[in-house]
């Protein structure tokens, strides 16, 4: 896969991939008469990620102003960073073995575009070991600094693929009808 389209590198889907998101923007999606269960749920989860990911990075920042002790802390950094790695781990093994396969042959246009999210999947392996491993070293140490500073980059990885999962998969959604 070229270098600009890793994803610790990229800015965005190029061109070649925008085709269905260029049929289907963003601001009509809820409104398209495709527009289903599997899609709502789907877009649900996104958004867990992205508010669990808030609330761990809130959490970590009054820990860091003090205005929580540890002992308030700690079960809440076990609590969201496991339910957001573990979830997160899982969905993406819901989407290579169910979804994907079924998607990436819908239109042969985009097909490119779900092999670039499966190296996402595999670079965010790595990712969620390391956020796994930062959250072990800020139980262990009782500084949340180096933690807060590894969900920046986690959080910054995490949108980008969300993203242009996002901007891939749901109008392809559309444009088919696919229900699962």
């Amino acid at each position: 896969m070229e270098t600009d389209l890793r994803l610790e590198t990229r800015a965005g889907l190029p061109d070649a991939l925008r085709v269905l998101i260029a049929e289907y923007p963003r601001t009509g999606w809820e409104q398209h008469r495709n527009f289903n269960e599997l899609v709502r749920f789907w877009l649900s989860r996104h958004v867990m990620f992205r508010q669990l990911l808030a609330r761990l990075q809130a959490e970590t920042e009054s820990y860091m102003d003090r205005q929580v002790g540890f002992d308030t802390y700690a079960p809440r950094l076990s609590q969201l960073a496991g339910t957001l790695l573990n979830e997160l781990h899982i969905h993406h093994h819901v989407e290579d073995d169910q979804y994907f396969p079924k998607l990436a042959g819908i239109d042969a246009r985009i097909t490119r575009g779900f092999e670039l999210l499966d190296a996402d999947h595999h670079a965010m392996d790595g990712v969620i070991h390391r956020a796994a491993d930062a959250a072990n070293a800020a139980l262990r140490s009782r500084d949340g600094g180096p933690f807060l500073d590894e969900l920046g980059t986690f959080g910054r990885l995490l949108d980008r693929h969300l993203v242009d999962e996002e901007e891939l998969v749901v109008p392809v959604i559309l444009s088919s009808g696919f229900q699962g």
